[in-house]
């Protein structure tokens, strides 16, 4: 990860933590997992899409936080200014991923250009542009618990 990255997450990770979290708007979250095998803390700036009492978040094949959840696992999540438990799965079947990023085109058609796919004319993402961005993407799934 660049420094320019590292420092931008740092930036965003301290306006979380604050006051002035509504700056940024109520779909950026950090969350924080668990290293399967280093027993190491890594906490990233997402965003995310709510369904429900779940939470989705599109995330880049190239990262690599959400691989600690590949089997499920517990994840913390500071969201609007509170604290969550969560339980995340990792989506990674190309069909299940490219379904689950149309349904988060719709509840957040803003964030189509972010992925470079267009929407036809009453705002429904191209299918055929879903599937090829879906195509170096994975979907987490996060299950709230409580409030922490």
């Amino acid at each position: 990860m660049s420094t320019f990255v590292r420092l931008g997450n740092l930036f965003v990770g301290a306006l979380l933590h604050s006051p002035f979290h509504r700056v940024l708007g109520a779909h950026l979250a950090l969350v924080t997992v668990t290293g399967r095998r280093s027993g190491r803390r890594y906490t990233t700036p997402v965003n995310v899409q709510p369904e429900g009492e779940r939470l989705w978040i599109v995330s880049s094949r190239g990262r690599t936080w959400w691989r600690n959840l590949r089997r499920g696992g517990p994840v913390e999540l500071l969201w609007r200014g509170c604290r969550y438990q969560a339980r995340g799965e990792v989506i990674e079947e190309p069909e299940a991923v490219a379904a689950g990023l149309a349904g988060y085109l719709q509840r957040a058609p803003s964030l189509a250009r972010y992925f470079g796919v267009g929407l036809d004319e009453t705002g429904v993402p191209l299918e055929a542009e879903v599937a090829r961005a879906a195509g170096d993407r994975v979907l987490v799934r996060l299950t709230l618990s409580r409030p922490g």
